[in-house]
């Protein structure tokens, strides 16, 4: 029976809002669909291999836009090497090939996690499924009126059941931390630092808060949630490859999907935390946003990240990740502390 914390990021335990996540605004005008996002686009498909990155000492954080990113200082990392980009469906593939993992999101929810009588519970949502972006039909703040609960949409199945498969060179998303803990073990890696990815990320470029090019990277061109102009050329996820990497060597650090690190998440940075920093302990976690349980840090905003909502494509954008629940804009690289094979 999959175990799932009791708060989810998009509210839909919370059952007096449930006619907002079942997908039924009240309204006239019918919102578009999850598959509406879809893409079966390609691009060149850049190498496998990681990159080294070496170790030095830069500014982390920023007081630019949001309060929980600083306050910046300095701060020093080792040597490690970092994918060149997002873990792909097709290496996700390979891995369950091996292993015969079964994702979270492919498991029954325990009622138990809620907190309330089971009777309380829709049965929808002790279903096997995942949290996916669908958007309203006229405009909201509500993060509710923009994602549901799709019973039967996992990794294999990224917009549901009734949805495309998913596409072999696109980022894997819908995985819960003990998925993303399994594929780094069975390949000899680990979830990297913030720092680590901060630093990766930033590639030695200074801070901006701008909106990166429509050839830079994928986020959400228009006025979220409700109009999507595409200038990228991608309305959802695309294809790791598709836009140019970073000094680095590295691609769709910033865009495309969030990407989960190793640390837990607290608001801010504690400034005296300077050499290799590993964030706050467990019990010293705290996320306004899901005050139940401890959040991990994800970093560098999705496709849905746009300059009237969520700036967040930057490399030192940073909020809380449900460690129990995947999503469709939610994804993983790894790192590794030697060279791998």
């Amino acid at each position: 029976m999959r175990q799932v914390p009791v708060k989810r990021a998009f509210a839909c335990v919370m059952i007096a809002v449930l006619p907002a996540c079942t997908g039924a605004p009240e309204q006239a005008d019918a919102p578009r669909t999850a598959t509406d996002f879809a893409t079966s686009a390609r691009c060149p498909s850049p190498p496998d291999t990681p990159v080294h990155i070496k170790g030095d000492t830069f500014m982390m954080g920023s007081d630019a836009v949001y309060a929980e990113e600083g306050p910046p200082r300095l701060t020093q990392v080792s040597a490690f090497w970092i994918d060149r980009h997002e873990v792909t469906n097709a290496q996700f593939v390979a891995f369950v090939k091996a292993t015969g993992h079964v994702t979270v999101a492919e498991k029954p929810v325990d009622p138990a996690q809620f907190g309330v009588p089971a009777s309380q519970i829709p049965a929808f949502m002790l279903e096997p499924g995942s949290a996916v972006f669908t958007p309203p039909a006229r405009p909201s703040r509500n993060y509710a009126d923009w994602w549901a609960y799709v019973p039967g949409a996992n990794w294999k199945k990224p917009y549901g059941p009734q949805g495309p498969d998913a596409v072999a060179g696109q980022p894997v998303v819908h995985l819960a931390w003990e998925d993303m803990q399994a594929y780094a073990r069975w390949k000899g890696g680990r979830l990297p630092t913030e720092a680590e990815w901060e630093y990766a990320a930033s590639a030695g470029a200074p801070d901006s808060a701008a909106q990166p090019g429509p050839d830079a990277a994928n986020s959400w061109q228009g006025v979220f949630p409700v109009v999507n102009e595409a200038s990228d050329g991608f309305e959802g996820i695309a294809p790791v490859g598709c836009f140019a990497p970073n000094a680095f060597g590295l691609y769709d650090m910033v865009g495309n999907v969030w990407e989960v690190t190793a640390d837990f998440f607290r608001p801010g940075h504690d400034p005296r935390a300077a050499d290799n920093p590993r964030g706050p302990s467990e019990n010293d976690a705290y996320d306004p946003l899901n005050p139940g349980f401890a959040s991990r840090v994800m970093k560098g905003g999705s496709y849905l990240c746009a300059p009237n909502y969520c700036q967040r494509y930057r490399p030192e954008s940073r909020q809380g990740r449900d460690p129990g629940l995947g999503a469709s804009n939610v994804g993983f690289r790894l790192v590794y502390d030697r060279a791998p094979r």
